[in-house]
Parts: C-alpha cells; sequence; structure tokens
C-alpha cells in the first residue's frame, strides 16, 4: 500500500488533473468511433454517420455470423422440409390416381330427374354422346394418315391427332380391329399408314387355318401392309381358374380385351375398333372395372340402341341409366369423347324417335395415359 500510494500526489490542487482525463479520452474515443465526415454533392453538403457503436471483438463478430448463418441453416431446413412435405403430397396423389385407374366398381348414376323417366333418361344419354368433349387442332380422318384441321363433315369417325396423344414416331403403334362387318376398312389403312402393328380379330372369318391367338394368320390387305388376323371375340366376363394366359389348347372363340393383350405381350393398344353387335355395354363395363382402359389410347367404337344389348335387363328407363353409367365409366377412365356420328334408323329400345338414332359411332381420345 505504502509503494502505490507513493505515485499520487497528496493535495487536491494534483488530483485535479487525474480527474479530467477520463472524460477527455471518452471525447476522444467518441470522435474517432464516429468517424464523422463531410461530404460534398452537387454543391451540398451532407453529413454521414458510419457508427457510433464500439467496435466489438473479433469473438462477439464470429457469434454473430455464427448467428446469422444458424439461422439461414434453420431456414433452409424448413424449406427442405416444406419441399419434401409437398413431394410426399403430390405422390400421394399420383398413387391415388393410379389407384383409381386400376380396378374399380362401375358406379351407378342417378336418375336424370330424381325419379325413373324415360324422357329424361333418353334426353340426358342423347344429349352427352353427341356433344364432343376434346376439342382437337388436328384429327386424323377415316382412310389417312395425314392429319388435317377441322372440321371434316361426313366423318364415320375421327381421331384426334394432337401430337401428345399419338404415339412417337420411333416407338411401335399397336392397333386393334373387332368387327365382323368389313366396316374397319378404313380404321386398318389409317393404322397402317401410322405403321402400326395390326391385329384384327373376326369370329366369322372363312379362313381354316385361323386359329387361335398363338397361331393366327398374317395376311397382308393391299395397301394396308400385313394385318394379323385372328379367330377370336371379346367376352366380358372374367374365365375361372386363369389369369391373362392363354394357349393352343385352352383358346376359345372368346377372350376379354386383358386376357388377348397378355397373349400377344401388349401392355399398350395405341388405337381400337369395335362394333361389338350389342355387345359393347357389357365388354365397356368389364374394361371399366377391370382397369384396362388406362391401357387404351385411342377408342372407336359403335354404340347400339335398338335394344337392351346382351345380358342386360330392366325397364327402359333402367337400362338407359345403365347406358349412361357406362359412358360415365368411360369418361372418369381418361376417355373424352371427340367425335360422334349418327347411324340409320331411329328405334331406342322398340321406341321409334325422330330426335335420336339407333346407333351411334363415336371416337373417344385418354387424355389420362
Amino acid at each position: 500500500m505504502r509503494e502505490l500510494t507513493g505515485l499520487y500526489p497528496r493535495s487536491g490542487a494534483g488530483l485535479l488533473p487525474l480527474l479530467l482525463i477520463p472524460p477527455v479520452l471518452l471525447v476522444l474515443q467518441l470522435l474517432v468511433v464516429a468517424r464523422l465526415w463531410v461530404e460534398e454533392r452537387d454543391g451540398a453538403v451532407a453529413f454521414t454517420v458510419i457508427s457510433i457503436e464500439p467496435e466489438r471483438s473479433s469473438t462477439g463478430q464470429a457469434g454473430g455470423a455464427r448467428s446469422r448463418r444458424s439461422g439461414r441453416e434453420e431456414e433452409e431446413v424448413r424449406d427442405g422440409e416444406l419441399m419434401r412435405d409437398v413431394e410426399q403430397a403430390y405422390e400421394d396423389e399420383n398413387e391415388m390416381q393410379e389407384r383409381q385407374v386400376g380396378p374399380r366398381v362401375m358406379d351407378v348414376q342417378l336418375w336424370a330427374v330424381n325419379k325413373p323417366s324415360f324422357p329424361a333418361e333418353l334426353s340426358r344419354i342423347i344429349t352427352y354422346i353427341t356433344r364432343p368433349q376434346l376439342k382437337c387442332s388436328k384429327v386424323l380422318p377415316p382412310g389417312k394418315a395425314q392429319a388435317v384441321p377441322p372440321p371434316v363433315t361426313s366423318a364415320r369417325w375421327l381421331l384426334c391427332a394432337e401430337d401428345w396423344l399419338l404415339p412417337a414416331a420411333h416407338r411401335p403403334c399397336v392397333a386393334y380391329s373387332f368387327s365382323m362387318d368389313g366396316g374397319d376398312a378404313d380404321f386398318l389403312s389409317t393404322v397402317s399408314g401410322l405403321g402400326c402393328e395390326i391385329h384384327r380379330f373376326d369370329p366369322s372369318t372363312s379362313s381354316a387355318s385361323v386359329g387361335h391367338l398363338g397361331n393366327s394368320l398374317a395376311s397382308n390387305h393391299g395397301n394396308m401392309g400385313v394385318v394379323s388376323q385372328h379367330k377370336l371375340w371379346l367376352e366380358w366376363r372374367a374365365p375361372k381358374g386363369r389369369r391373362h394366359r392363354m394357349s393352343g389348347s385352352q383358346g376359345g372363340v372368346s377372350h376379354t380385351l386383358a386376357d388377348i393383350m397378355a397373349a400377344l405381350g401388349h401392355h399398350t393398344v395405341h388405337f381400337l375398333y369395335a362394333d361389338l353387335l350389342s355387345a359393347e355395354w357389357r365388354v365397356f363395363q368389364n374394361w371399366i372395372e377391370v382397369g384396362i382402359l388406362q391401357n387404351i389410347h385411342h377408342l372407336v367404337a359403335t354404340v347400339h340402341l335398338h335394344w337392351a344389348g346382351f345380358e342386360v335387363g330392366g325397364s327402359n328407363e333402367e337400362v338407359l341409366r345403365y347406358w349412361f353409367s357406362v359412358l360415365r365409366g368411360l369418361e372418369a377412365c381418361g376417355l373424352h369423347l371427340v367425335h360422334s356420328s349418327s347411324g340409320e334408323g331411329h328405334s331406342v329400345l322398340k321406341h321409334t324417335l325422330e330426335s335420336a338414332h339407333s346407333s351411334y359411332t363415336l371416337t373417344w381420345a385418354n387424355t389420362q395415359h
């Protein structure tokens, strides 16, 4: 204590300079740190203060940087979690759609006017099948393989020729035709011009050499190229004890579309023509319920209205509602109506009606493939 006391003067006058030192140092520090300067801009004087805060230590700066970096990292983590949630929701939605286009039970639609009514049911189905749902900027008319812009008058059917609906040039194209009256000639010509592998099914063919799928006959149809002929027809009842497998000994004259495609090794049929002579309603229902329609890109089919059809029963109102339910089932599977043309006659369920026709040839395109 004596050594320390000897360093400072004992008089009050001597202590005054020492008391003034801290305020002076503080003012000097503020002036240095404030870094006040004058800038001359366009003749005006502007004062800019850089900082009046004490400088932080390097440790404090590093801590702040870590804090800011930590905040950014947390934000990035939150963004990443959000993106994963969105991707998971998208995958869940795709998975749900895949389940929806698979096997399903066809929904029976409600009555058009909340009760059975022949005029109401008839008006609903005729309106539905005569109003296209998909407008195409390019179409393929019967017998042509070159797309043209619509409209095309008096065409029995028109294939939608949008680029995203047609098979790519470098990929194989498959076409099926189910017809017993030769009305598919223009269809065969069009798909042949597109370079498709063509299979034609007709149980009434007179060629004795045409047999089961594994024993088909390839024939040349003039300008159509090679067409594989099969003495087979479409079945809507799934065979018991057998799943998508066919051999020469098992083959009959009728098989489901799923069996035929499996036997021929086709996962996709790009173009399908069908005039099933009133069996179309039950066949369509089978396609809806087994989920095969996701593999059909274009469908041309004739629907017959003069009678209920094979294995379709009930009152006239119930039949009309069933037909409408089938059509809505096709739509639910992705098929949208592109073109409609009326056939001959005006008989619907044995009723003569000038406002309707006995048959219609309809063309659909699948927008979900």
